[in-house]
């Protein structure tokens, strides 16, 4: 088994090469780390690490929770936040970025330890969740739902938009229902016609629900979804658009 490549993102070079020698002796792959938002922007493009570790300051105009944001719309990893600055405003900010972690500056070698394990784990069981048959039976053109013992038939097309909470999807229809179901986007793939696409770390829309495409974001009926940029390219691809 490959070892799990960790990203450092941190603008105090002492502490940076801390955490780095940390990491090594617990036994990860550890890249060179970053100090600005650019270079993290270069290095999780090139070198594909599975967990960041992102201080909230960095060199720079941008910060670790700027970078967090970028994450979110752009890759698949958890992140965890490193910071010195534990008030409530700074955490607020924080917690809309969903991190795997918060750890406050001194940290011990255990903590993080714990951290990234944790982080790692819950990540990986989002990811390998699978749609219950007993609760959500599917059949050709719909999904069946369980609510309070009663099965609920939702015909697939008319399916607007899916939401990603944690190891719950939450479907919006046409009638302004929304409905909770167990499982992720890949178990739920093999159920969805070629009109679903992803736009989103967090959301999938079915496209033949599009009212029009922004820089940021898309209308899905009455719905304003966001869209990141490589999500966006590929929407304009799906629909022939250059």
């Amino acid at each position: 088994m490959s070892k799990v490549r960790i990203l450092i993102v941190e603008n105090e070079a002492v502490i940076a090469m801390n955490i780095f020698d940390i990491l090594e002796d617990l036994g990860y792959d550890v890249l060179e780390p970053a100090t600005t938002y650019v270079e993290a922007l270069d290095m999780l493009k090139s070198d594909q690490p599975d967990l960041a570790i992102l201080d909230i300051r960095l060199s720079g105009t941008k910060t670790g929770i700027d970078l967090a944001h970028h994450i979110n719309d752009e890759y698949e990893l958890p992140f965890i936040f490193l910071t010195s600055n534990s008030d409530g405003a700074t955490i607020e900010e924080a917690k809309n970025t969903n991190p795997a972690a918060f750890l406050v500056k001194p940290f011990v070698k255990d903590e993080l330890f714990a951290s990234i394990e944790i982080a790692l784990h819950n990540y990986k069981q989002q990811e390998n969740v699978g749609h219950s048959l007993d609760d959500s039976p599917v059949i050709k053109n719909a999904i069946f739902i369980k609510e309070k013992g009663v099965f609920h038939k939702v015909l697939i097309n008319e399916i607007m938009v899916l939401k990603s909470e944690h190891i719950y999807i939450q479907l919006t229809t046409s009638a302004g229902r929304n409905f909770l179901v167990r499982g992720s986007f890949a178990s739920l793939a093999s159920t969805l016609p070629d009109s679903f696409i992803r736009v989103h770390r967090s959301y999938m829309i079915n496209t033949d629900f599009l009212v029009n495409i922004g820089k940021s974001s898309v209308l899905i009926g009455e719905l304003e979804i966001p869209i990141s940029q490589r999500h966006r390219e590929e929407l304009l691809r799906k629909i022939n658009i250059h």
